[in-house]
């Protein structure tokens, strides 16, 4: 799988380009704020409608246009397909596939893989729990899309439920009948849909250790003696038997829901659920968090990203994978080190400030980037 031809208008500081894109390696070089980055963003935005670098589509639209499209032609095998999405802050996005119009925005998930790697990875290892629940939740939207509609459904359910606790706790200390009836409604839509997350985000983490070793050893050669296990473990807010199937994990979570109610209903908000849950990181016996040196966490969270690009690649065709301005971290050891693990991908896309931070092994095609425009060199 490739991008062949990436086409934005008014997306971010690009009010038009056009660019042709090959399989193998293609390095965009231009000093930082010149833009090299929203291309990349974009190539992602497509395989995962959001961006690693903002929460919100508002940002992703140029200053004073009203809507932002990216359009990219992906060749999967020998079938081409066009893919664009026309992002509209406050309201829905739509997209096309080959000029059809999608019934929803995130039918488009699962034509485009990516994998992308950045400098604010280090967040996960050193940062919020939100952060690697995001980052599991996008890689299970990879990996099996109709999960992004499981996930649009329990962030829709926790939204109402959350609603609701806040009404009926600014209206007195004792709830009314019918609104405990409306709550238990809601208890068990949140218990169903979290139990259906909980087990997906289970099964990745499962299935995702055994590449999360294998790359942390590669990308972390000659770390000390003891600290090159490195360890993903889910940890959710309540306490799990050993039954990780949705049915019984839904069971556990509307009994916690139900002993929990009357602080969720005096504190406003939900306390149980996928929401809150974490991903514990270790090396050795000790947590990543707190105790990694900054190379180690680096490491940590490069694993992390190829172990995910790993996994899609058993699974299926190759994602494209996205580099983006993470050569500038590493010395050039590091450096080729890194490329030789990732040359064989079919696509690789690169941003630097600098030619020189790019290994020998992943120089392809080079587009500059700067003063508003993009040309190949």
């Amino acid at each position: 799988m490739h991008v062949a031809q990436l086409s934005l208008h008014n997306f971010r500081s690009y009010p038009a380009l056009e660019i042709d894109i090959g399989p193998g390696s293609t390095a965009f070089i231009g000093a930082n704020g010149q833009g090299k980055t929203n291309i990349v963003e974009a190539i992602d935005y497509l395989a995962t409608l959001s961006s690693h670098r903002v929460s919100g589509d508002a940002p992703l639209v140029t200053h004073g246009a009203d809507q932002a499209v990216v359009r990219a032609s992906v060749i999967r095998d020998t079938r081409t397909a066009l893919l664009e999405v026309e992002i509209t802050p406050g309201k829905s996005n739509r997209a096309r596939i080959n000029r059809s119009p999608l019934p929803r925005a995130r039918d488009l998930l699962g034509v485009l893989s990516t994998v992308l790697f950045s400098p604010e990875d280090i967040a996960l290892v050193k940062g919020d729990p939100s952060d690697r629940r995001r980052f599991l939740d996008v890689l299970l939207t990879l990996r099996s899309p109709r999960l992004g509609g499981t996930r649009a459904d329990y962030d829709r359910v926790l939204k109402q439920r959350n609603a609701l606790l806040k009404t009926s706790g600014r209206r007195s200390a004792s709830v009314s009948g019918s609104a405990l009836a409306t709550l238990d409604i809601w208890d068990e839509h949140l218990a169903r849909v979290g139990g259906e997350l909980m087990a997906a985000r289970l099964q990745l983490i499962h299935d995702l250790t055994p590449y999360l070793g294998a790359a942390y050893v590669n990308v972390a050669a000659g770390a000390a003696t003891g600290r090159q296990n490195a360890v993903a473990t889910y940890k959710p807010s309540f306490e799990i038997g050993d039954d990780h199937g949705a049915d019984a994990l839904s069971a556990e979570m509307l009994a916690q829901v139900g002993r929990r109610r009357p602080d969720e209903i005096d504190r406003g908000l939900s306390l149980v659920g996928p929401h809150r849950d974490d991903v514990t990181l270790t090396l050795g016996d000790l947590p990543a968090k707190g105790y990694a040196s900054h190379g180690e966490s680096w490491s940590f969270a490069l694993a992390l990203r190829l172990a995910s690009f790993e996994l899609l690649r058993a699974e299926g065709d190759d994602p494209v994978l996205i580099l983006d301005d993470v050569f500038a971290e590493l010395d050039r050891g590091r450096r080729d080190q890194l490329a030789a693990l990732v040359g064989s991908a079919e696509q690789v896309l690169v941003t630097a400030a600098v030619a020189e931070d790019v290994p020998a092994a992943l120089v392809g095609a080079r587009f500059r980037v700067g003063e508003g425009g993009v040309i190949r060199e």
